[in-house]
């Protein structure tokens, strides 16, 4: 082909890479977990439509997402994890999503904003949680000992450590996925929006 028959980079048209699925186009494999999702919601979340490319991703996210919710961390704990995660990332989807988590069970404007900006918590058990899970994230799993007494100093078990672990893989899979695909805020989530600290 000539490049006089090539179009000029302003006139290129960006296509987009993923496809936004319902539970009429998604993958077969994927068709049934869409569906349970939107039910779920009343609304199909855009990280699960576009997930749902892969039927593998997404029940592999969802797997693990359920059992972390089986762990001996509580929901609010859990949400701590979820927000560092989240926030490290920079995945303004989650956090979002989670802010709305938070707001259901009962935090404190306090907590809210400090795990929202990255900040100490008001909280000291959670405030070592959050560290041990930034912890986790920095080091790649190989946690310092002291890093790792401070976390056990605060009330936390070995085994909240390794629930810390799977928390962080379950959303490291979300964060990564939804900065890959570019999902958008769904308009539910717009009073929780987020964008990073410059």
């Amino acid at each position: 082909m000539s490049s006089a028959f090539r179009p000029t980079p302003r006139e290129q048209v960006t296509v987009p890479v993923f496809t936004a699925h319902t539970a009429e186009t998604a993958p077969a494999a994927s068709r049934s977990t869409v569906e349970g999702v939107r039910r779920q919601f009343g609304w199909l979340p855009a990280p699960v439509a576009l997930m749902a490319e892969s039927p593998q991703l997404l029940s592999g996210f969802l797997t693990a997402n359920k059992g972390f919710e089986q762990t001996d961390l509580s929901p609010l704990e859990r949400e701590v994890v979820v927000l560092a995660v989240a926030t490290t990332n920079e995945c303004h989807v989650c956090v979002a999503l989670h802010t709305g988590t938070l707001t259901r069970l009962g935090a404190t404007t306090e907590l809210i904003t400090a795990l929202r900006a990255g900040t100490a918590l008001p909280e000291p058990r959670l405030e070592a949680l959050r560290r041990f899970t930034l912890a986790v994230l920095d080091h790649r799993g190989a946690v310092p000992d002291d890093e790792l007494d401070d976390f056990l100093a605060a009330g936390y078990q070995p085994r909240h450590a390794l629930d810390v672990v799977l928390g962080v893989g379950t959303y490291t899979i979300s964060t990564f996925a939804n900065r890959l695909t570019r999902a958008p805020l769904d308009p539910p989530l717009s009073p929780h929006a987020w964008t990073p600290a410059a």
